[in-house]
């Protein structure tokens, strides 16, 4: 009787050693699994963003530079006999479009306008063009996308944005300047923000708007926020760049 008792004993004395040691090794599992799931936020949220401002900047330095050393545009014409603005043939895939300056964001805010809205362009070239909608200064929809939080955090404070903001668009046409109208958030299958005029199916544009997609909320992307822009004006390169980004214009062909 007494060895049943010890063995008995001695069963659940193991079964308990098994129980602690089981407990034991799950902890440190999700303690490694939490520690990996921080590095993954912080890469996500600062990693990404450092690596991507660097190419960022310097896909704007190589535009700047390369429109910098192009043959000179005709002097522009008195505003009573203004051309309509030049518009440029869509690029293929990955070609840099122009440079976007949007002084709201930031004096020194420079990003590249890149064609496509593949994750190769936007996670590492910044604001995307959709493919197959109005090129800069075009009657139509010009419409880009950007992330908001990370791979370089392009349109972070697009919520930020003011009726009557300017934002600015170089080419190696010229300087578009659109104004900031209004915005809203759609449900991801809204693609009708897309369209030539935003939301109106079948109707014929008469005018030349940019569109600004991205996800919302800021740390998530069960919504898309929208902000809309109208053309307001364009000028050639030759008359230099508009006052308001002249130093960031100045600063994106230096660097």
């Amino acid at each position: 009787m007494l060895e049943l008792e010890q063995e008995s004993g001695r069963t659940a004395h193991s079964r308990r050693g098994l129980l602690l040691r089981t407990i034991h090794i799950a902890g440190e599992l999700l303690l490694t699994v939490g520690v990996i799931v921080l590095l993954f936020v912080a890469w996500q949220l600062w990693w990404t963003n450092v690596a991507s401002d660097a190419r960022q900047r310097e896909a704007v330095h190589d535009y700047a530079r390369g429109i910098g050393t192009a043959a000179p545009a005709a002097p522009p014409l008195p505003s009573a006999v203004a051309p309509e603005p030049a518009v440029a043939p869509e690029p293929a895939e990955g070609a840099t479009i122009g440079i976007l300056y949007v002084p709201r964001f930031g004096a020194d805010y420079t990003r590249p306008i890149v064609q496509g809205t593949t994750p190769a362009v936007l996670d590492t070239l910044g604001i995307g063009h959709y493919q197959g909608t109005a090129m800069p200064g075009a009657v139509g929809n010009f419409a880009v996308a950007g992330h908001r939080q990370t791979h370089g955090a392009v349109l972070d404070h697009i919520d930020a944005l003011v009726p009557g903001d300017r934002i600015y668009v170089q080419t190696r046409e010229g300087y578009y300047v659109y104004v900031f109208r209004n915005s809203q958030t759609v449900l991801p299958s809204r693609t009708d923000v897309l369209l030539p005029v935003p939301m109106r199916p079948g109707a014929a544009p008469t005018e030349s708007y940019l569109t600004m997609t991205t996800c919302n909320p800021r740390f998530g992307s069960e919504e898309r926020f929208v902000a809309y822009a109208l053309l307001e004006r364009w000028q050639s390169l030759s008359a230099g760049p508009p006052a308001e980004i002249s130093r960031a214009a100045r600063a994106a062909g230096e660097g």
